[in-house]
């Protein structure tokens, strides 16, 4: 008995759907391209010719990450065209804590199975979260793999390249005694604890997705979608006019845990809990987990998504041009001597 062919489709991976997601995000990945990008989408590689001027000894900053399991979200609801800002926004905020400026980005997305619709919805954040800060998007990946993926799932990885002139490298060095910490907020969980908030809220509390939540003002699945903000239009404007001891961008491990990669050996960073308002969204979480305090600060932004470290006598003005490109600082904390570690204090 003759057997039937079997082809790459019945596998579980369509060429022809992939092809035609390509076909779809071409146009959103062109409106991020500037002058310096010498090949269109679907090259083996992205090109890329920097503009130099201004800048004397050029250093190249680079960093991936992912969104985490806030994909599950978008999973749940549907709704797939934030997903993609918020792992620009992330990245972008990762390599801005050391002073540079976006220059491309590129993404991969491994997937159950291509849904052309989706790839597009996905792509258009990117697409969207790159446009804003001016940088673009050059290249990425689309990889089906039914037998690591259910058909619905996918996982979102960015890659970012940024420039800064090495005289004006931030890496904390010079942080001390007495600098002081200014904390910009957050506007919910960004792209870290997912997996504890998904506990919390669909587990513990019992809420499915589009239950409205009367502390919040909205739907869970609203709060827990709100796009990861980018910090880099006040940052920059504090750069162009103030010298920069250090800079944190508050993710996994909360303000702990990345506040502490900066410091030098001999100074603690002390952190006043209660100089910022924390938002109904963790009071939420801290509630109905029930969570432990110290777990929630260890596992969220808890309200402050960015942090600099400056010196005490232009602290005032930086927040002062902050607050005039938008944001609202607050003082958190300060320098003290000590050894490398940060201490919240009530």
């Amino acid at each position: 008995m003759n057997k039937k062919n079997i082809d790459y489709a019945a596998a579980g991976v369509d060429i022809s759907a992939a092809d035609e997601a390509v076909g779809r995000i071409k146009k959103l990945a062109r409106e991020t391209f500037n002058d310096s990008v010498l090949a269109e989408i679907g090259s083996f590689g992205g090109f890329f010719k920097p503009h130099l001027e201004g800048i004397k000894s050029p250093v190249l900053i680079s960093s991936t990450d992912s969104v985490g399991t806030k994909t599950k979200i978008a999973f749940i609801t549907d709704r797939h065209n934030t997903i993609g800002e918020d792992l620009v926004n992330h990245c972008v905020n990762d390599i801005l804590v050391h002073g540079a400026r976006p220059l491309f980005f590129l993404d991969y997305i491994g997937i159950g199975k291509v849904y052309p619709e989706v790839i597009e919805k996905i792509v258009e954040g990117c697409a969207r979260g790159c446009k804003s800060v001016g940088m673009a998007l050059i290249a990425g990946e689309i990889a089906e793999m039914p037998d690591i993926y259910t058909e619905a799932e996918y996982d979102l990885v960015g890659f970012i390249v940024g420039m800064v002139d090495e005289n004006k490298v931030i890496n904390g060095a010079g942080i001390t005694p007495g600098d002081v910490i200014i904390g910009l907020p957050s506007n919910g969980l960004h792209t870290n604890g997912y997996t504890l908030a998904r506990k919390v809220a669909f587990e513990s509390a019992g809420l499915k997705p589009d239950d409205y939540v009367e502390s919040l003002g909205m739907s869970i699945s609203e709060a827990l979608l709100l796009v990861h903000k980018s910090y880099l239009a006040p940052v920059r404007a504090a750069m162009e006019k103030f010298d920069i001891k250090g800079m944190a961008h508050i993710t996994g491990g909360g303000i702990p845990g990345n506040l502490v990669r900066i410091l030098p050996d001999n100074v603690r960073a002390v952190i006043d809990k209660g100089s910022w308002p924390v938002l109904p969204l963790f009071d939420f979480i801290q509630e109905k987990g029930p969570v432990d305090e110290d777990e929630m600060y260890r596992a969220f932004n808890m309200g402050v998504g960015f942090i600099l470290v400056v010196s005490p006598d232009i602290a005032d003005d930086i927040a002062g041009v902050l607050k005039n490109a938008g944001e609202t600082p607050y003082i958190i904390g300060k320098i003290e001597s000590g050894s490398r570690e940060v201490a919240l204090k009530d």
